[in-house]
């Protein structure tokens, strides 16, 4: 098989696709004897004939039609190195590497992504999802290129920030915890009573805390594993409003609200933004996704109507 050429597989495509060697001559602007020969070459290598050359154009045989999704595959695989090559030649970069807050709702970012892709389908992603200032640190140390991060994590000259939507958050707790009776705003001092799940750094100590009520606090590095505590009753704590959302509805977690929050049932908005190093030229792909990421978020979360 060391004889065997790219050149030889494209006119094996060609003549499948056009019906016959002359066909494929013409598509390709060749003469149908180098067709012939590209063909005949192509069998030599295999050790084996793929059409059956008896009718009046040439049909596939059981070889050539097992072999052919392979021929494809291979053609296919050529023209996407050829495509990111060009891409790398003129500046695009190899790699999108982003970090999201957990915090961050999935069905904005999975749209995102779903229009880089089809913008830059060469361009391969790496995608981490950390907590609070974990996201920022992994931009601010040159880890990704791009962040969705709390805006209150990007108090720093190190990078520029644009803001995207505001998260909603819940105070909540399971329907058998002794506050999910209680009507009415929480005073701090009952709050103060129960134990409160709290979101942490995953690598230890970072930011410093917020909306901590409670004396007693279980720290907790993964909001999903927060979530499951929650619904267990092992305490009270602050969820984004779209992952309880379901929760709610079904009674499965009920909304309370601390006096200090004013008696906004909605809860308070935690600021997103999107960020990069300051000092970084963004290549091609990743300031799309910047623009694309603010855009998005926008039809996601539009401004309050007066």
């Amino acid at each position: 098989m060391d004889g065997l050429t790219l050149d030889q597989v494209q006119v094996f495509l060609t003549v499948v696709e056009t019906g016959s060697f002359s066909a494929a001559a013409r598509a390709m602007n060749r003469a149908q004897s180098a067709v012939t020969y590209a063909v005949q070459r192509l069998e030599e290598q295999c050790g084996m004939a793929m059409f059956d050359r008896d009718g009046y154009r040439p049909v596939l045989n059981e070889a050539g039609r097992a072999l052919l999704p392979r021929a494809r595959r291979i053609a296919e695989a050529v023209g996407a190195l050829r495509m990111e090559a060009r891409g790398i030649a003129g500046g695009l970069e190899a790699e999108l590497s982003l970090v999201v807050d957990a915090m961050f709702p999935m069905a904005v970012l999975l749209e995102a992504l779903k229009g880089f892709r089809a913008h830059f389908p060469t361009v391969q992603t790496r995608l981490y999802v950390e907590t609070l200032s974990r996201s920022a640190q992994l931009v601010i140390d040159g880890s990704c290129a791009l962040g969705i991060v709390v805006a209150s994590a990007t108090d720093t000259a190190v990078l520029t920030r644009r803001p995207l939507l505001g998260v909603e958050l819940a105070l909540v707790v399971a329907p058998s915890h002794p506050l999910a009776a209680r009507t009415g705003p929480v005073p701090a001092a009952e709050l103060r009573d129960h134990v409160q799940l709290v979101l942490t750094e995953r690598s230890g100590p970072g930011a410093p805390d917020r909306g901590v009520h409670a004396t007693q606090t279980w720290r907790i590095g993964d909001l999903g594993a927060k979530l499951a505590m929650l619904r267990a009753g092992l305490g009270f704590g602050s969820m984004p409003r779209h992952m309880v959302a379901a929760d709610l509805a079904k009674g499965d977690l009920v909304r309370i609200v601390p006096e200090d929050w004013d008696g906004r049932a909605g809860g308070l908005s935690l600021p997103m933004c999107v960020v990069h190093r300051t000092r970084d030229a963004l290549g091609p792909a990743t300031r799309w996704m910047a623009d694309h990421l603010v855009a998005v978020s926008r039809a996601a979360d539009p401004p309050a109507e007066s």
